[in-house]
């Protein structure tokens, strides 16, 4: 059977998983703290026909190996943590994160998870949280909540919560904390823009090891009522997508091509 013929599928299948990278990057265009993805290409085998042949000075030369490749491969998917386009809002308990560093949301089993999208907002008891109700922590891995009587309340850069309570006191105490990991390339993606620690992305599993206060070791500041947008680029996104596209039909082409080809070998026989 012809190399060509499961050649041109590999790259279908390859096209046909970018054309799903970037459709899902262009339907997140609007979310918030959404990161978007990459995907990369790699060969997978090649045949060698001939290998290589040494050189002997003075009497012949060398000949460099004749090999052919038998089709590519989606080598990562890689998603790209660069920084999203902040957008006013004005609601004081929107954050953004300038630089790195992820918020802390916990949920009611206790799971730890790492986002940047900061759409919080105070529930009835005063807690921070998230817009489907996963807990705010803090610098300490605490979740936040707010004291009884508080007026109105602002968010430092460092990421202090200035309360206003109804007496006139001011309240800091209260301070959120910001997650920095080593490699944010190895999170696992879990849904609702949400992201688990992994041992690839840094050595401690543990993400409430990892919690400290905003603007140190590494972590970016926090950016009050501001919200972090989407960081994809629907320029080069719809570039890619009319790569992906053509190079699915280039593929599809090669297999109707090698299709061809066998039927004429068939026909030698009439």
């Amino acid at each position: 059977m012809l190399r060509s013929l499961y050649t041109g599928i590999s790259g279908m299948r390859g096209f046909q998983t970018k054309l799903d990278v970037v459709s899902n990057n262009i339907a997140n265009v609007n979310t918030v703290g959404f990161k978007a993805g990459r995907a990369m290409f790699a060969d997978v085998l090649s045949q060698t026909l001939s290998g290589v042949t040494m050189p002997e000075e003075g009497v012949r030369g060398g000949v460099n190996p004749r090999q052919v490749g038998l089709g590519s491969k989606i080598q990562s998917i890689d998603t790209l943590f660069t920084q999203g386009s902040p957008m006013m809002t004005g609601v004081e308990s929107d954050l953004a994160i300038d630089g790195n560093g992820f918020f802390a949301v916990q949920d009611a089993a206790e799971n730890v998870y790492l986002t940047r999208a900061g759409n919080f907002y105070l529930d009835a008891t005063r807690q921070l949280v998230t817009a489907d109700g996963l807990l705010v922590l803090d610098e300490g891995g605490a979740p936040i909540q707010l004291d009884e009587g508080v007026k109105s309340f602002s968010v430092a850069k460092d990421g202090t919560i200035i309360q206003v309570l109804n007496d006139g006191e001011i309240n800091t105490d209260i301070r959120i904390g910001l997650v920095h990991v080593a490699n944010p390339g190895g999170l696992e993606k879990v849904g609702n823009t949400r992201y688990r620690l992994t041992p690839n992305a840094d050595q401690e599993t543990d993400p409430l090891a990892l919690i400290g206060p905003a603007g140190e070791e590494g972590r970016g500041e926090i950016i009050s009522s501001f919200l972090e947008m989407s960081n994809v680029d629907l320029t080069t996104e719809f570039t890619e997508m009319i790569v992906a596209q053509r190079g699915f039909q280039s593929n599809a082409r090669i297999i109707t091509t090698s299709d061809e080809v066998l039927q004429e070998l068939v026909n030698l026989k009439r």
